[in-house]
């Protein structure tokens, strides 16, 4: 048995990571195993979670204040050696092309569409799957 992913899901309102969370469920593939979340609601505890490795994914709310997923990403893009990809989720479609500046991995814009994200996600996460195979 493939031990349990870890995802970070950062945003400073409650409602977006839940609405995350609540998307993707505790197994969002069945190529994938199970899902565990970590939640944070500030960019330092983003920093420092990624710098204490273990994550498999970073899902970053692009539209968190006052550091938003973009910007983070980046960030983390320039500064962790070995980065977890990295979805950002973004406020309307439009702005996806932002994502492109930030290094995003992957882009899912609101209203978050539970199949859009799941599917982003499993795409994602499915090579980490693979490191994991003996």
């Amino acid at each position: 048995m493939a031990r349990a992913l870890k995802v970070l899901v950062y945003s400073d309102n409650a409602d977006s990571r839940q609405q995350i969370r609540m998307a993707l469920v505790r197994r969002p593939s069945r190529e994938l195993p199970e899902v565990e979340y970590v939640e944070v609601a500030t960019e330092p505890m983003v920093i420092r979670a990624a710098d204490a490795g273990g994550l498999d994914l970073l899902i970053l709310d692009g539209e968190a204040a006052p550091a938003g997923g973009m910007g983070v990403c980046r960030q983390l893009k320039d500064e962790i050696f070995h980065c977890p990809p990295v979805l950002v989720v973004v406020g309307r479609p439009q702005d996806a092309w932002l994502a492109t500046w930030s290094r995003a991995d992957a882009v899912v814009s609101h209203p978050i569409e539970p199949m859009t994200m799941a599917q982003a996600v499993t795409d994602l996460l499915r090579p980490r799957v693979a490191l994991q195979q003996p």
